[in-house]
């Protein structure tokens, strides 16, 4: 079990680089479209290896010993990066529940690089995923509770996909619910797809919670959820993560 001392609200300077982690990595960015502005309404940050190798390669050396570490480090990485590319949409950075130990402690070396760096602090979403097994829920609300209240939006990611599902929404309300990509896959063809991806749909405008269709890759698949009155969209459809820069809109593609 790692000890309580660990924790503490780390400095920008010690999570830019990898030193103190053993490893180094560097990061991805990936669109979220707004179909209905017809801008990026966020860059999603990805973990990829010094020379853009697959975020598989950089997990492998995570372990219960350096998650933390390496969550904070992944946070100012993509704070630091987007500064320096000068993103101006919001930035969807991925979070590890199971390594923030205390909310306000642990949202410290966030706040300070947004700083740092003169990144807007309110163009920041916090995403979490429900393939992460959490084993205490309550840990897991306080964690969106305090975030929220300090002004962060936060997204569900791979909904469908995981442990939690319909449970955990019950208990946490995000700002974005993200579709798994295994449902988004051929849904224009598939009806039973159809009919989750439906229900999915509705169940977030009676919670408001704004729908993002994430892995799209086909245009018959877009038109299918636009359908459906999704207005928000990940995938190789629009964008590939783009290694270390700001990959731009194809309006062209809407």
């Amino acid at each position: 079990m790692i000890e309580q001392a660990n924790y503490r609200a780390l400095g920008c300077a010690e999570c830019s680089q990898g030193e103190a982690l053993g490893f180094d990595f560097s990061m991805a960015f990936q669109p979220i479209v707004d179909i209905r502005q017809g801008v990026v309404f966020a860059q999603e940050a990805l973990a990829r290896g010094l020379g853009g190798e697959s975020a598989a390669t950089v997990f492998r050396h995570v372990n219960p010993d350096n998650q933390y570490r390496f969550d904070q480090t992944c946070r100012v990485k993509a704070i630091k990066l987007a500064a320096e590319l000068g993103i101006q949409s919001n930035v969807s950075i991925n979070f590890m529940p199971n390594a923030v130990y205390k909310p306000e402690l642990c949202i410290r070396t966030t706040l300070n690089a947004a700083q740092d760096y003169g990144f807007p602090a309110e163009r920041i979403i916090f995403e979490f995923t429900e393939n992460e097994r959490v084993a205490d829920p309550q840990h897991l609300l306080d964690i969106i509770n305090c975030y929220k209240s300090l002004g962060f939006k936060t997204a569900l990611d791979d909904f469908g996909a995981g442990y939690a599902g319909l449970n955990l929404l019950s208990k946490v309300q995000p700002d974005l619910l993200k579709i798994d990509m295994e449902l988004v896959r051929d849904v224009h063809r598939l009806p039973v797809k159809q009919a989750i991806v439906r229900s999915i749909v509705a169940m977030c405008n009676d919670l408001e919670v704004d729908v993002v269709a994430e892995g799209v890759e086909t245009a018959e698949e877009y038109d299918f959820l636009k359908s459906l009155g999704i207005h928000l969209y990940q995938g190789y459809y629009f964008s590939k993560p783009a290694f270390e820069s700001n990959p731009p809109l194809d309006v062209s593609l809407l």
